[in-house]
């Protein structure tokens, strides 16, 4: 990275403006342009956060906007593309999740990051709440001994987003690329390990009357290297509080996400359980960029790698597959 102003686009200003406020409040940081398909909402944003380069379609904002650094925050159906072009005019990116749809998708994207010599990384932010953080560190401190079961699921009541919104109008949405990614993410994360094989089954029983084509609840099983096993749940109707929940279980220790409070457990005693008061999630959308700002400065690591991005997408391509199919499916790595 140059020395000096890091100057910085965003494309897609529903999420993407947590992105502007955030970078706008790194120093030395700044957004200069932005991008959205709604000239009225792209005009409220920029004169919002005092953006002066505006545009209504993202190949303009590449070809005439002087940028370092770009992120990607529209429909989920544009992401790779823009990803490889971004990479290809010499710009670092961050992009929300997914990276892509399809495998082929992600194959164009490795193709360009390779080269490219630019870093990317995405808005897996749940590695950023406080409490999250603790269970990581405490497993690689080996606090829960040898880890032989995980779990963890996306609970949101935003069934109106694939019913009435853009996702369930694109030519194919899936519910796990969108929201369960976040809880594959972070299990890979703490137990350190990579997915072998997963099986998947869905249901459309809450979708069933509605436009809405796939799936709106799965469930995967999965099988890491290591022998432990796992589980995840995405369900966009759940009648309930926003929720990833998440249970760790070790020969030593477990672990089970709460409201407000996460438990830990030594045992099956009453005085065997210890409450955990981390915040959770304590975190906001846009709690990686300071984190990637600074790896760009510093030439160091973004707290998500490009191996990361690229190996939960590969776990939730097999989720789908074995959804689909009714098969257990061998995840084969991308990179």
């Amino acid at each position: 990275m140059k020395s000096g102003p890091i100057r910085v686009g965003v494309i897609g200003l529903g999420v993407g403006e947590q992105h502007v406020i955030t970078y706008n409040q790194i120093p030395d940081c700044r957004v200069t342009d932005v991008c959205d398909l709604d000239p009225e909402h792209l005009r409220e944003v920029a004169n919002r956060h005092d953006v002066a380069g505006r545009h209504v379609h993202w190949r303009h904002m590449l070809e005439k906007a002087d940028l370092d650094v770009l992120s990607i925050c529209g429909y989920d159906n544009g992401h790779a593309e823009q990803v490889v072009a971004a990479l290809g005019a010499g710009l670092h990116v961050m992009v929300e999740k997914p990276l892509a749809l399809h495998r082929r998708e992600a194959e164009a994207v490795a193709r360009a990051l390779q080269d490219s010599g630019r870093r990317l990384t995405s808005n897996l932010i749940l590695r950023q709440s406080p409490r999250f953080k603790r269970i990581h560190a405490m497993a690689r401190a080996g606090a829960f001994g040898k880890i032989v079961h995980i779990e963890g699921d996306y609970l949101h009541d935003i069934l109106w987003k694939i019913t009435e919104g853009w996702r369930g109008r694109m030519d194919f949405y899936c519910t796990v690329y969108g929201g369960g990614i976040h809880l594959i993410d972070l299990m890979r994360w703490i137990i350190g390990d990579e997915v072998e094989s997963v099986m998947a089954m869905g249901t459309d029983l809450l979708t069933r009357n509605s436009s809405y084509r796939w799936p709106d609840t799965i469930t995967a099983l999965m099988r890491y290297r290591s022998g432990a096993t796992g589980k995840t749940t995405t369900m966009y109707g759940p009648r309930r509080r926003k929720f990833h929940a998440l249970n760790v279980y070790g020969d030593r220790l477990s672990f089970e996400n709460g409201i407000p409070n996460g438990r830990l457990f030594h045992g099956d005693q009453d005085e065997d359980e210890e409450t955990m008061d981390t915040p959770y999630p304590g975190v906001g959308k846009g709690g990686h960029l300071p984190d990637f700002i600074a790896a760009l400065r510093s030439g160091g690591d973004p707290p998500v790698l490009e191996t990361d991005i690229f190996r939960v997408m590969d776990t939730c391509f097999a989720i789908w597959e074995a959804c689909e199919t009714g098969r257990q499916v061998p995840i084969d790595y991308l990179i």
